[in-house]
This record gives C-alpha cells, structure tokens and sequence, in this order.
C-alpha cells in the first residue's frame, strides 16, 4: 500500500524520524529499525522472523520495494529522497527503511527445544559491527540459535542488523539474565562447548563433533570471562608464527563453518 509523504512532521513517520539520534539515545522501544536492500529483502521474506510493520522508501526505490511482493496491507510510505532525509536526520543514500518490533526473548529451553546441532554463544560483545559480523555468519553456515549475556549489545541496533546482512532477523536468539553463565546453561543442556582462546588447549580440528555443539565467543581484547572459559572446554585456532588473534567475527566464520562442514561429512574424531 503506497501512500505519497509531503510533511515531514506527518506523525504516521514518528518511528523514523531522527533515527541517527534515536540510536545514540538508545530510544527506539520495543521497536527496531531495519535499512538497505539486502536487510529489507530479508525482512520481507519468509526467512524473517519479524514482520515488518512499515516501509519508509524514496520515490526512486518503489521498484525495489514492489519486486519483494510485500503484503497489501502493509503501509509503505514514499517521499523525495531531500524530504526522507530530512524525515530521518542525515542523508539516507539507500533510501529504504524498514520499521519492526521485537519479541519477546524466549527462554533458553524454548529456544533449543528443536535441538539444533550448533549453536553459538556470546559473552561481552560490545561492538555492534562485530556482533552485526558473528549473526551474519551465522546465518550463513547454519547455526540454529545464538546465545547472549546480559552484558553483549542489542543485535537489533540498526548498525548491527545491516552488518548481519539481515542475518540478525533470521537466527533465533535468547538474552541470558545478569549473572547467568551462558557456558554453564549450554553445558547442562547437553551441549559439548568450545570456548575459542588463543590458549586454547586443543586445535579446533581436533572437537570431536558427535554430539551437539556450542561455539562460545568473547570480547576482542579481555577475550572471554575466566568464570565462561572454566565452564567450557578451550579450543583454538592455529595460527603463523607468533600471530595469535583474530578479530571475533572472523573468528566465528571460521570455526561455524569448520565445525558445521565435518557435522555435514559425518566426521567425529575421538
């Protein structure tokens, strides 16, 4: 449902005006914002686990909002590029954003009751990059749901969700209580976890990987939590010569896919 803007104060927009602001002031509610084509195909597909409530584009991008088969009912609004970046606050070069609400976040047992056979946890995150980069590769090698700490950032920040590609509105997710040891609630699950250290006493192609798996990850720098790491078993990635870290997200990419490739061949070492 297109429906033509001329106001920028037109109160139906209020989600997304000022968005830059609403981020630094963490203002946006229960609400998300969602931009670019990539996110937005994302959003719109069945692959979501969102609906989007509203569509703010500029007149030069109803095509791509058409092509999507967006529901008839959802409202899409359409303005001038000048005008949408007066309504948002700073030029908007991609000239779509997406308005979504969150869920609530289901309890670690709901969110594992399928038994997916990866999963990964994360502990102090606090990079919205990295975090866009870790839920993007997670998407893309298969693991069935993330875990967080209480002290990890919000993968529904609009940085982190463009980062994740949409990758953020696709891999179920669960925020941990202050307090909770994600390595300890995964482990008593059942959960064979790998806490990725430079230390790490074994190589990552050394896990065995008959049993599920949870990949636990930790901040770039402090790394994870000493109370995380001895709840878990360590593991590591072997470097060249005295280089001994990666950034986390690249980290992740890495281990998912080692990991998510032997589970596919059948290979358990012992």
């Amino acid at each position: 449902m297109l429906i033509p803007i001329t106001d920028p104060a037109d109160s139906r927009l209020a989600p997304f005006m000022n968005v830059r602001d609403r981020d630094l002031q963490h203002a946006h509610g229960n609400a998300f914002i969602a931009e670019g084509e990539s996110v937005l195909a994302v959003f719109l597909s069945r692959n979501s686990l969102f609906r989007p409530e509203a569509l703010l584009i500029a007149d030069n991008r109803i095509s791509t909002a058409q092509a999507w088969s967006p529901p008839e009912d959802l409202p899409i609004y359409v303005a001038e590029q000048s005008l949408m970046d007066t309504i948002v606050g700073f030029p908007i070069h991609r000239g779509l954003l997406g308005l979504g609400r969150r869920l609530p976040c289901p309890s670690l047992v709901d969110l594992l009751a399928h038994r997916p056979r990866v999963v990964v946890g994360l502990a102090g995150i606090a990079n919205h990059d990295n975090m866009g980069g870790i839920f993007r590769n997670a998407a893309a090698f298969g693991a069935g749901a993330m875990v967080l700490d209480a002290t990890s950032c919000d993968p529904l920040y609009r940085k982190a969700i463009r980062v994740s590609v949409g990758g953020a509105l696709q891999v179920p997710f669960t925020r941990l209580d202050r307090g909770v040891n994600v390595a300890a609630s995964l482990k008593a699950l059942g959960y064979r976890v790998l806490a990725l250290s430079p230390r790490g006493t074994c190589r990552l192609d050394e896990v065995p990987t008959d049993q599920p798996l949870a990949l636990l990850l930790g901040a770039e720098g402090p790394g994870l939590p000493d109370q995380e790491m001895a709840a878990a078993e360590t593991v590591r990635i072997e470097m060249a010569g005295r280089f001994d870290s990666l950034n986390v997200a690249t980290t992740s990419g890495i281990a998912l896919y080692e990991l998510t490739r032997r589970m596919a061949a059948g290979i358990a070492q012992y």
